[in-house]
């Protein structure tokens, strides 16, 4: 197979000749890709630390009581779990909706914010949805802003010029969002994880994530998490230096990953989105209906039928990523910065993904 010829060759920069490889629109072999809905080869069943999040919280988050979890690692990647969707009936669709919805509104910040005036970003959703739910399948429809946006950051922002987080530019993180996360983490062995920063990716059909690592970060000791909606994905976990060859493997809806220890500094990419394996318009996860009987303090909340309308238009063509992250270490402070208010954002509205049309340089996040 081509995919594995590539992988055996090596050399310099054999990240990028795979990457390449999988951007293919008509790439057909991913016989190679690994699928853990499926497992064999180099994955194995990782343990959880299942005492570390009472079945109550595990509700609260919308997440299957972990002992009902499948976790899974790679041979030649310590540090790196895959969670196939633990997550309870219905419970994706929060999720999406505060992706949609919640966090792109002030004072978070976006793509979008770098050339249009505050007033023009403070209600995406609500300058989007009419559109969105009259959407039809032509490619010659103008975009909604929502279908503009590209991604959004939450906790400390990072600032795409000096590569840093600073104190000095930070809104409160989503509760219901940290609570998630925290759920997680300690369900992967890292209890007292802070939920600290956030990035969120909206990719469509002719996406995609350049190669980078994630290092910004004061705290690497803390893992890096990662929770997808929607669409699916090919995802490529590589090494310390790009001259090694990635692992390719899918990503579905409710899928968590949790890069930690040695695969925490680890290079990685996403070359490509794929429509979900089942054919259908959504992957069937989705189509669930959330249960009416919701435990006390859930941070889950109910869509209406009129939200979750818009939120699976846009589905149809995308994929949301939720990346979470714990800057600073318990007690740790930044650095004193000079010269820079910590303010300064990306580039370009395109410059974080990759697109058919505009294939330009990223800053190197996740």
């Amino acid at each position: 197979a081509a995919a594995a010829a590539l992988t055996r060759e090596g050399g310099e920069d054999a990240f990028r000749r795979l990457f390449r490889f999988y951007r293919q629109r008509d790439a057909s072999d991913l016989r190679g890709v690994v699928d853990f809905s499926a497992p064999g080869g180099q994955v194995f069943r990782s343990q959880l630390s299942i005492s570390s999040v009472s079945d109550q919280d595990a509700y609260r988050a919308g997440l299957q009581p972990v002992s009902q979890w499948k976790a899974y690692g790679l041979s030649g990647y310590p540090g790196f779990m895959f969670i196939p969707n633990p997550f309870l009936p219905g419970c994706q669709r929060h999720w999406v909706k505060q992706c949609l919805k919640l966090y792109p509104e002030k004072p978070n910040v976006c793509n979008l914010d770098l050339h249009m005036a505050p007033e023009k970003t403070t209600d995406l959703w609500g300058q989007s949805k009419e559109q969105l739910r009259r959407k039809g399948s032509s490619k010659w429809e103008p975009r909604s802003l929502l279908e503009k946006l590209r991604w959004v950051t939450l906790g400390y922002h990072y600032n795409w010029d000096t590569k840093k987080y600073s104190a000095n530019h930070h809104t409160p993180f989503p509760s219901d969002l940290a609570f998630l996360s925290e759920q997680v983490a300690a369900a992967c062995g890292f209890r007292g994880f802070q939920a600290q920063a956030g990035i969120l990716n909206y990719y469509h059909f002719d996406s995609s994530l350049g190669i980078h690592v994630d290092e910004s970060e004061l705290d690497h000791s803390r893992p890096l998490l990662s929770f997808s909606f929607g669409q699916s994905s090919i995802f490529l976990l590589g090494g310390l230096k790009r001259e090694e060859a990635p692992t390719a493997m899918f990503m579905h809806s409710g899928d968590i990953m949790v890069m930690s220890g040695f695969s925490r500094l680890l290079y990685h990419a996403v070359p490509r989105v794929l429509p979900n394996p089942e054919g259908t318009a959504l992957p069937s996860c989705l189509n669930q209906a959330l249960s009416s009987d919701l435990p006390v303090g859930s941070v889950i909340e109910h869509s209406s039928d009129d939200d979750w309308q818009v939120c699976a238009k846009y589905l149809q063509s995308s994929r949301i990523n939720m990346t979470i992250r714990q800057v600073l270490a318990e007690g740790q402070k930044f650095p004193e910065e000079s010269g820079t208010n910590g303010k300064s954002q990306a580039p370009s509205e395109d410059s974080y993904h990759e697109n058919s049309k505009a294939k330009r340089h990223k800053p190197n996040r996740v």
